[in-house]
Order: structure tokens, then C-alpha cells, then sequence
């Protein structure tokens, strides 16, 4: 680095650290801040390097982008929507999917934004790229019957109406045919608005001044010319209204000469042409003033735009060395937004369900880290159900930052990780969320079939009214069905392949039970560790502490009385961690990045031999990671060292990460751990 680029750096880290002890006004703020970047932007220092190994471990895979993740949802399993719906869901949505002339002169002849995606490439461990779609494919546009899916899809989730990005240039638009099409085809009847995106076309996919593809030049004239050109769609009976009146929205409004002016010359023209009051909103994007400074009806949030989460970029394990981009924590949009102070003015709340612009920006692009479905629904939920609570229903607008942005991963519609997992999320948000059931779960892995008798007459004997489930290999399920019938009890069997242990099936089920509203979880698997002459008596040992005597009641007793605590390991193999690390340093430090978990501690425990009553809602951490199973090392016999040993070893610290407790079955029940330093029979310290 030269000494002038040194010198333009820390001045820019001091001239931010000044800024942001300044009390300004937020509006005043995101002006200022704007005009400092659109001049200095470039001495910004970069953003912390991540880490490269030496060499990696051949054992564990890259995430495959086409592989389906835990966590996957096939189509039509989300359930049945409200009626009425409880707010209108309105997401932004992208025509930019089909081949046009202008794209051809600058990008090449077929440009879509297909191209930005599929050359994507994963920059680091853990990062899922490409973005593949799944049930919509590679759509063109052009195609009538894409817009006809993609509107029934919507709507069948609760997405309440389309917002479509309108490009206009001075008399001339983008991107405008599919739009044309949706407003020529009347068999579509979902509702949508136009977000005129006001800013010049650039090549840097940013919206700043350099690298102009085609500019704005905005004058009175053209704001006539623009308003009678969206006339048409305005008046569509399919547009959508606030208060009656038809919703336009603007991008940025701060590039117009005098917003108020232009909003005034709208309203008159559409009072003059038999539209009548119109409902103008403005996104804030990059700035947030009053919407009536500026002749508004209102504002609507665009995350994650105008907020700046912690770096996560010194954390990540690199793939190319080069990587120059910025990793952030996407677990903090929800938390700011739904911390936010009320504003003054009609806001209408976003939400968004993920950001990774590495397809427009390869090697250098914004990644927002640990968006997950789940959490997006617990946002959405907590927006609708929450934070717009006293907000008359027909008045409750939530717009989704997007339905179909892929080169940003800002995605609603299938991909071929996670499937419907989004849409899914998007419908149960909508819903009124019901208690838990009381009784537990009982989830037993079968590989050894001589032991499942005997984990089924302990679950038996235990006195619990549980739900139980049944995992083991294609091969083997029906010997489970045989077994399960002989000893009289009535199961769910769930078949998978023999990979990743007993942990691979329990994560599968895991999360599905999560999405069910289950709570409480016995985890059993038949357990024999083979390599160890104690092998059977560690599993009896353990089943004992679980469910012996009246310890099974007691423990659902304890889980119901105590809100906190997320995880009891049997009483004695509850171990330190740092321990029994063995073979595993490696696989942790890569989940440690993976889950987003805090700097390992010293202290942390775990749960050894894998079996335990666990709160679902403790192990988010670990299942909103959407781990692909190709991730887990190939069965060969080992007995340490796969990633399903690290994750065994990352008990204490999931669960203390999602904020819950997590101790052993003699403290659970009031009594007091040993803590003599006898040595644990079962497993070598290392």
C-alpha cells in the first residue's frame, strides 16, 4: 500500500469516527453520510482480511449449491393460510430476467441476470454459492406462464402483492415488457405497485455516478412524461391501494431537483386524467427524511440498506485467498428493525430474507452472514404480529426485500438448497403462533437393531406420553416396522442413508419438528462403540440417568418450569470441551464460523455419547446453518475426527449461543454435579 492510500484511510476512520459521535438528526445524518461517500468513498480502509489454512482437510466437502440442506422443504408442506390475512405482503420483484437490446450492447449478446448467478463461485467455507433456483428454473420472461407461476406461487404463500422495479430514462424504459405482459394477462390477479428505480444505470451495479450505462436527467418535463407513461398501470384494476388510492413508489427520491415539487405535479396530473388521489411512498434506501418533507404519503423500509452489521469478514475461513469482500451478521437487521423508535410519519416495515451480491461482484462482493428461514420468519411474524399490533389490519403493509433478486441472494421463490423453505417461512409468519404441546418427543436413531428393544421398553417403562420417532438406513426400516409391531408401540419411521451417525438424521428431524411447534426432545440412538470393551455399558449408563425411575416425568417437569434451560446431558458425561478437542480442532474452528458462535471458551461443555433432552429452540444455531449433508465425512469406521464428532463437542456452546442453559440431570433436578476428578470410563482426554 502506498503511503497516500495509508494517509486516505485513517483520515477516513477518523473523519467516521467524528461522524458518528455527531447528534444529528437521522435524515440529516444519511444526507451527509451519502454526500461524504459519493466524494470519498473510495479512502475507505478495506475490510478485514479472512483466514488462510495452510491446507484444508480433504474430508469434509465444499457446500454444494445444487444439494439439498438440512432444512430443505419440498412443496406443499407450509400449511394453510389465515383468512383474512393479517397484514398484505408485498415484495419487491426483478424483470430484469429475459434478454433485451440494451443489456446485449453492454453486457453481451443473451445477457440476463442468469449469468451474474451462475458464475458466482463460494469464497469462503460454509459460503453457498451459486444461488441455483429449483421449481421456476432459469426462467425467461418473455414466457407468459412464468409470471402466471410465479403470481400463483406468491399468492399461495400470503404474498399480498408484487412491487416491480420500473426503470425509466427520460422517455425511455427497461425491462418494461414483462410488466406489459403481467398488465395484458387477465388471468393474473395478484395486486402490484411500481418502484420507479430513479437512479443511473451503472456498471458498477451500485447506483453511485461512475460507470454510467444510461443516466437520469430529471426535469419538470419529465416528470409528466413519466407519470402519464405509468397511467395505464395506475388505473389496473389489480393495483394495489392504500386508503382507496394506488400506490406509486419512488427509489430515491433526494436525486429529484425538488421532490415536492414532482409529487405535486403527479397528484394534479392523475387529479386531471381520471385517476384521482394517488398514494406516493418513497423507499428508504439510502435516506430517510420525513415522507411529508418532501410531499410523501409515507416511507418504507429497505433492509438491509442503511444499516452497517458487525464484521464477520476476519472470522471466515478462505477458499481464494484474494477475497476482498465484506462479511457481515444479517442476524442483526431483525434486531435493530424491530428495536426501532416509532416514527412520526407513516412507516411502512421491511424485512429481508438474506444478501449476498458475490454474483454481481465476484471476489469483492457484501455478504450478509447467517440469514436463515427460520429467523426471516421470526421477523416477519414478530413485524406483522408485533410491531404493526396496533395498526388497523387493512392498513398493515410489509414490504419483503425480495421475491426474485438472485445475483444478491435477496430470494423468496424455490432454490435447490433449502426448496420452499423461504415461501414456507413467509406463510407460517402470517399465522397466530399456538403453544407448544406439552408432552415430548422421543427421536431414536436404529442402527444397531439388536439394541432397539431395549431403548423401546426403557421409553416404555418411563411412564411419558410422548410422541416417538423412529431413524434408520432404507435397508433396515423393515426390521423397524417388524420390532416396533412386536413390542406393540406405534411409531414414525424416517428413513435415511448411513452418513453423518446418529447426528445427520437427528438434525433432519430436528429441524422439521422445530417447524412442527414441537418443544421437547428425547434424543436416544442405539449406541454400542464397538472399538470399546464398555461400549454397552456407556449406553445403559446413560439411558439410566435419561429415563430411569420417575427421571423421565421429572425431566419434561423441569424443561416446563424452567424456560431457560435448553440442554440436560445424563448426570457424569457432561465433559469440558476443551478436553476432548482430539481430532476435531480443525472441523470446530470451520463451525465455530459456520454457526456464528462466540470465541470458544475454556469453559465450554458438551454432551458426550450424543445422547440428551434438548429444548429444539437451543439447537437454532445449529439448525438454522442449514448444514448439506455432503458436508459429513464418508462411514468408515472412525472414532474421531468427522464432523459429527465436532458437533457433538459444540453442544454447550449451540445451546449458550441461542441463549439457553445447559447442565446434567443431577443439577436439573435441584441436586448438586459432582466434581471430583475421576476420569470419564468412556473416552480418552486429547
Amino acid at each position: 500500500m502506498s503511503a497516500a492510500s495509508r494517509i486516505r484511510q485513517q483520515a477516513f476512520a477518523f473523519m467516521r469516527a467524528v461522524f458518528r459521535r455527531l447528534p444529528l438528526p437521522e435524515a440529516t445524518r444519511d444526507r451527509l453520510r451519502n454526500r461524504a461517500l459519493s466524494r470519498v468513498g473510495d479512502w475507505s480502509p478495506p475490510p478485514p482480511r479472512g483466514q488462510v489454512r495452510a491446507a484444508r482437510r480433504s474430508g469434509r466437502a465444499l457446500v454444494r449449491a445444487d444439494e439439498a440442506a438440512i432444512g430443505h422443504v419440498p412443496a406443499g408442506l407450509a400449511g394453510t393460510l389465515p383468512s383474512p390475512l393479517p397484514a398484505t405482503l408485498v415484495a419487491f420483484y426483478l424483470p430484469q430476467f429475459h434478454p433485451f437490446a440494451q443489456n446485449d450492447a453492454w453486457w453481451g449478446t443473451g445477457f440476463t441476470e442468469w449469468r451474474n448467478v451462475t458464475r458466482a463461485l463460494p469464497q469462503f467455507e460454509g459460503h453457498a454459492q451459486p444461488r441455483l433456483p429449483a421449481d421456476l428454473g432459469f426462467y425467461d420472461l418473455r414466457n407468459p406462464q412464468v409470471m402466471r407461476d410465479q403470481a400463483r406461487l406468491a399468492a399461495d404463500h400470503g404474498i399480498g402483492a408484487f412491487c416491480f422495479y420500473f426503470y425509466w430514462f427520460s422517455g425511455q424504459t427497461l425491462m418494461e415488457a414483462p410488466l406489459r405482459q403481467w398488465l395484458a394477462d387477465a388471468s393474473i390477479a395478484l395486486p402490484f405497485c411500481l418502484c420507479w428505480a430513479n437512479e443511473n444505470w451503472t456498471r458498477r451495479w451500485d447506483g453511485r455516478n461512475q460507470d454510467v450505462l444510461i443516466g437520469q436527467q430529471h426535469t419538470p418535463e419529465d416528470d409528466l412524461a413519466f407519470i402519464a407513461h405509468v397511467a395505464e398501470y395506475l388505473r389496473d384494476r389489480r393495483a394495489l391501494k392504500v386508503d382507496g388510492k394506488p400506490m406509486l413508489l419512488v427509489y430515491r427520491p433526494q436525486l429529484l431537483p425538488d421532490p415536492k415539487a414532482t409529487a405535486q405535479r403527479w397528484r394534479d396530473w392523475c387529479r386531471n386524467h381520471d385517476i384521482g388521489e394517488i398514494h406516493l411512498a418513497y423507499v428508504q434506501s439510502f435516506e430517510r427524511p420525513d415522507p411529508r418533507e418532501i410531499g410523501f404519503d409515507s416511507a418504507v423500509e429497505f433492509p438491509p440498506n442503511v444499516v452497517n452489521p458487525t464484521s464477520l469478514s476476519a472470522n471466515q475461513l478462505l477458499i481464494n485467498p484474494d477475497y476482498a469482500g465484506d462479511v457481515r451478521d444479517w442476524r442483526e437487521l431483525a434486531a435493530e428493525s424491530l428495536a426501532a423508535p416509532a416514527r412520526p410519519y407513516r412507516l411502512h416495515p421491511g424485512v429481508n430474507p438474506g444478501w449476498d451480491n458475490e454474483a454481481r461482484r465476484p471476489g469483492r462482493g457484501r455478504v450478509l452472514l447467517h440469514a436463515s428461514p427460520r429467523a426471516y420468519g421470526d421477523w416477519l411474524h414478530a413485524t406483522i404480529h408485533g410491531r404493526l399490533a396496533d395498526t388497523p389490519v387493512d392498513q398493515r403493509l410489509v414490504f419483503i426485500n425480495a421475491w426474485n433478486e438472485w445475483a444478491e441472494s435477496a430470494v423468496l421463490e424455490p432454490d435447490q438448497r433449502l426448496g420452499h423453505a423461504w415461501l414456507a417461512a413467509t406463510r407460517r409468519a402470517l399465522q397466530s403462533r399456538q403453544p407448544a404441546p406439552r408432552r415430548p418427543c422421543v427421536v431414536i436413531h436404529a442402527w444397531y437393531l439388536e439394541v432397539l428393544e431395549e431403548l423401546l421398553q426403557q421409553v416404555a417403562a418411563s411412564g411419558i406420553e410422548a410422541r416417538l420417532l423412529v431413524t434408520t438406513t432404507p435397508d433396515r426400516v423393515e426390521a423397524v416396522q417388524a420390532m416396533l409391531q412386536q413390542v406393540g408401540t406405534a411409531a414414525e419411521i424416517l428413513a435415511y442413508d448411513n452418513h453423518g451417525r446418529d447426528i445427520l438424521p437427528f438434525l433432519h428431524v430436528a429441524d422439521r419438528l422445530l417447524n412442527e411447534n414441537e418443544d421437547l426432545v428425547l434424543k436416544l440412538h442405539t449406541k454400542r462403540s464397538t472399538h470399546r470393551d464398555n461400549g454397552n455399558q456407556w449406553r445403559q449408563d446413560m439411558l439410566g440417568a435419561l429415563l430411569g425411575g420417575e427421571r423421565a416425568r421429572a425431566m419434561v417437569a423441569a424443561f416446563q418450569a424452567d424456560p431457560g434451560l435448553g440442554l440436560v446431558a445424563p448426570a457424569g458425561h457432561l465433559l469440558n470441551a476443551a478436553d476432548y478437542v482430539g481430532g476435531n480442532a480443525e472441523a470446530l474452528a470451520y463451525l465455530h464460523a459456520r454457526l456464528g458462535l462466540p470465541a470458544a471458551k475454556n469453559d465450554a461443555v458438551f454432551a458426550a455419547g450424543s445422547m440428551y433432552w434438548v429444548r429444539l429452540a437451543a439447537l437454532r444455531p445449529l439448525l438454522d446453518a442449514h448444514l448439506s449433508p455432503s458436508e459429513f465425512d464418508t462411514e468408515r469406521g472412525q472414532i474421531d475426527g468427522t464432523l459429527a464428532h465436532a458437533l457433538e463437542r459444540l453442544t454447550g456452546a449451540t445451546v449458550n449461543a441461542a441463549g439457553f442453559r445447559i447442565c446434567d440431570t443431577v443439577t436439573a433436578l435441584g441436586g448438586t454435579a459432582r466434581t471430583d476428578a475421576a476420569a470419564y470410563p468412556y473416552a480418552r482426554p486429547g
